[in-house]
């Protein structure tokens, strides 16, 4: 069964539940479809696996197992199309109409990054720099540090994740994943922060400067990492 007849299927077997004033059993909606009862199966499995029917507990009568009933799940369609992009740029332009985009987009990012932090408080700039790393890698960034060929006080970001709206809007995209770094770097009390990013410092490439402090160079020592 091809994928777009399967999701077609899936689609009628739904809509059968939907238009059922009680939930439904397999025999009778095989009956009212006028298919298999393997087939009905198959396809109440993958919408209740999707979060789109749900079985309905039956208290049992008698001897032997109670039938298995089915209904729509209420509510809207868990698996329906997204459009996170539209939203995102939606977003973008009301920051960028503002009277100072980088300082709105900046603050925006430095709260995001603070609630995404995660972790006890850095023991040491390397610390703080590998916590922050983690979070760019689960962002999708593609972070590296140290990055092959560069000093330890850069650490380089090889993809963007909202790179379609970074080259139209870099006047906020940019300053919100700037303040992101900073927020989060703050969050964990690491005696490290991001003075700057260099959006497309090369074809692949974003450089994130990384400040260090008077008693801890970024790289730090042996000493920092036991």
């Amino acid at each position: 069964m091809s994928g777009e007849r399967g999701a077609a299927r899936r689609d009628v077997v739904l809509a059968a539940l939907r238009d059922a004033a009680e939930p439904l059993g397999v025999a009778e909606i095989a009956a009212r479809l006028r298919v298999h009862p393997n087939t009905v199966r198959f396809h109440l499995d993958a919408l209740v696996d999707a979060g789109r029917a749900e079985r309905v507990p039956v208290a049992p009568t008698g001897p032997g197992r109670p039938p298995l009933l089915f209904r729509a799940r209420p509510g809207m369609d868990p698996t329906g199309p997204r459009n996170y992009r539209l939203l995102a740029a939606a977003l973008v332009e009301n920051l960028a109409a503002g009277p100072d985009p980088a300082a709105a987009a900046a603050a925006a990012g430095r709260a995001w990054g603070a609630r995404l932090a995660d972790g006890p408080p850095a023991a040491s700039g390397p610390d703080g720099v590998r916590s922050l790393v983690t979070l760019l890698d689960e962002l999708g960034f593609a972070p590296q540090w140290p990055a092959p060929g560069r000093p330890d006080d850069q650490l380089a970001l090889r993809h963007c994740p909202f790179l379609e709206l970074a080259t139209t809007d870099a006047q906020v995209v940019c300053p919100l994943h700037l303040g992101l770094m900073q927020g989060a770097l703050t969050a964990l009390a690491a005696p490290v922060s991001v003075e700057r990013l260099e959006p497309f410092a090369g074809p692949d490439l974003c450089l994130a400067h990384l400040s260090r402090s008077p008693s801890t160079a970024v790289g730090g020592s042996r000493e920092d990492d036991h």
